[in-house]
């Protein structure tokens, strides 16, 4: 009987928390066990790099649901609790606190780990990354003004990071092996318009730039480069990218690269296996690729696509990636997603010397992503050209860039 049913989710974030309120909105009966390794109840990491940082968001305001929530809709969250191991024969997990559970099904929304830095001094104090609440409050507790912050990485996390440390008055010196911020991700031409933001606010970049060793005791101190100039710092933050934790998949014998591998309902090899969210590598129906995508988008709506299925629903993942930064001045919301070693023209749309533009990436004329920097309420418009462009429609880019001209009309 469907009440009998036990589901189980691996991973109390954003993805796990959604599931399971999918589940009961779907009318699901049956026993609900979440379970999250950190202590926290569920919550979303979007602020931890933004308003928690700068003080104008609440902390409360960050948690999916109130705590009361969970028992309030027979949902057994266990906090503080890993999933150690999974029997998938037997469909039972094995949990950190020696219990054992079976389950119908279970949903892996497990997510990703942030790399470390290889280098002496790697564990030194003050030395963060920022991946957790706890780790948002003790970056919060140490950076203040006259704190030297060194930011090791120059993606989107330590660059929400610098911008927050330098409206809290710190000094910044962001280091990184390449040659402007977010490059691989933007290009050089967009790459310098988040370059010059930060410049003008201060912060000092280290391009080209590889760590050597970090030296201090017990606390940070100083950050030694290859090329042996060497950087006083008070804190480091390493925001060099992030791992999925494929561990239990891995145990499993689900098959793994670059994520857990799921099929467009979030389906692993094993039909009673599901992940979503940061750990899951999809094979999107529309792009036609599998991707991995680690932003707070994914997590949102995967969870329930991923809940849906499991209830047996054709529900499947079919989103364009989206992410969104506030830095300063400057809000930007991107989306769509341009194929590795495509040879994409970019359009801009807009004053992008003033930073008030939309930038759109073009693969054969076709429009593959757009990116909204202080221009609002056009992202509907801009997945709408993205899915005509997947679609084969192509576009004038002389219309496409020329800011009289209306979006939708530029649609077939």
């Amino acid at each position: 009987m469907p009440g009998d049913r036990t589901f189980v989710i691996a991973g109390a974030g954003l993805a796990g928390a959604k599931a399971a309120e999918t589940l009961r909105g779907e009318g699901f009966t049956g026993r609900i066990t979440l379970i999250g390794t950190e202590p926290e109840i569920p919550y979303e990491r979007p602020p931890l790099s933004k308003g928690l940082l700068l003080g104008s968001t609440e902390r409360a305001d960050a948690y999916v649901h109130d705590e009361a929530w969970y028992a309030a809709n027979d949902v057994d969250l266990r906090t503080a609790t890993t999933v150690n191991a999974i029997d998938a024969e037997k469909r039972r997990v094995r949990l950190s606190d020696g219990d054992d559970l079976g389950y119908d099904k279970l949903l892996l929304a497990t997510g990703a780990s942030p790399r470390t830095l290889g280098v002496p001094g790697a564990g030194l104090e003050n030395v963060f990354s920022l991946r957790t609440l706890a780790d948002s409050d003790r970056i919060a507790a140490a950076v203040h003004g006259g704190t030297r912050l060194v930011v090791v990485g120059s993606g989107w996390i330590g660059l929400e990071v610098a911008a927050a440390a330098r409206l809290r008055g710190a000094t910044v010196t962001v280091v990184t092996p390449a040659a402007l911020p977010l490059r691989s991700v933007l290009g050089d031409r967009l790459a310098k318009v988040f370059a010059a933001l930060h410049r003008e606010h201060g912060v000092d970049f280290r391009f080209g730039a590889r760590i050597h060793e970090l030296r201090g005791g017990p606390e940070v101190a100083q950050v030694v480069l290859a090329d042996d100039t060497t950087i006083n710092a008070d804190v480091v933050l390493v925001a060099v990218g992030v791992t999925p934790n494929t561990g239990l998949a891995d145990q499993a014998r689900l098959p793994v690269d670059n994520g857990v591998l799921v099929d467009r309902h979030l389906r692993t090899a094993d039909p009673d296996i599901y992940a979503a969210g940061d750990v899951a590598t999809v094979d999107h129906p529309l792009l036609h690729a599998r991707i991995r995508v680690e932003h707070w988008d994914t997590a949102l709506h995967a969870g329930p696509v991923a809940a849906r299925a499991m209830l047996g629903q054709d529900a499947e993942w079919d989103r364009l990636p989206y992410f969104f930064t506030d830095q300063y001045d400057l809000g930007m919301e991107y989306a769509g997603w341009v194929p590795p070693g495509a040879a994409a023209k970019v359009v801009i749309r807009g004053d992008e010397q003033g930073r008030e533009f939309i930038a759109f990436w073009t693969v054969d004329g076709r429009v593959a992503a757009g990116m909204n920097v202080n221009v609002w309420d056009v992202t509907e418009q801009i997945q709408e050209l993205i899915h005509a462009g997947l679609a084969g429609h192509a576009v004038d880019p002389a219309r496409l860039a020329d800011p009289e001209v209306a979006l939708t009309s530029l649609l077939p």
